[in-house]
């Protein structure tokens, strides 16, 4: 597996092929049997992955809080709710609830833990979302997360490979090449 440190720049190599991959994907891959895919992948990625070792994601992004959590958070923290969200929080311009205020995330320790503990947010919980439903779907933002998630890159090019997907050669990938030049 590619090193956390390094998946940014190997995505970006690889991202008009990865742009190619999406737009094949997109008019060939059965969306079903894609989700089973992915999500064998997931399983079989993440069972060997340490996510303490790399945590791109909290250091790329900011993260979310529900405002329902914020209470809580702030208790588990030994802390009183205003104390919590004047250190940690801003109000998330785009729902009710909050982001935390810095990149790399304000909950991320020197160990690669979280802060939160077990009570660290569902979202980043969840990320990459990998194991979830209708991946031919989320396909942009998988390819975006590929330059943050080695695990999810890994993912990326092992379909590649997938006997399933063998019409995706250097031929797609060229006539996407073609395709792609008349709108830059």
């Amino acid at each position: 597996m590619i090193s956390p440190k390094n998946v940014k720049r190997f995505a970006r190599k690889k991202e008009e092929e990865n742009y190619a991959f999406r737009s094949f994907l997109k008019g060939y891959a059965n969306p079903k049997a894609f989700d089973k895919k992915v999500n064998r992948l997931h399983r079989e990625l993440f069972a060997d992955y340490d996510c303490s070792q790399c945590r791109n994601c909290c250091k790329e992004f900011h993260g979310s809080i529900p405002a329902e959590d914020v209470e809580q958070d702030a208790k588990y923290l030994k802390m009183d709710v205003e104390e919590f969200k004047r250190r940690f929080l801003e109000q998330d311009k785009h729902d009710e609830g909050f982001v935390t205020r810095h990149k790399p995330c304000d909950f991320l320790q020197p160990d690669g833990n979280c802060l939160l503990g077990e009570r660290r947010p569902r979202s980043c919980k969840e990320y990459p979302y990998t194991n979830k439903r209708d991946r031919i779907g989320s396909l942009l933002s998988m390819l975006e997360n590929a330059e943050v998630c080695p695990v999810i890159y890994e993912i990326i090019e092992r379909l590649k490979q997938d006997p399933d997907y063998e019409a995706f050669d250097e031929d797609f990938v060229e006539e996407f090449r073609d395709m792609t030049r008349q709108f830059r």
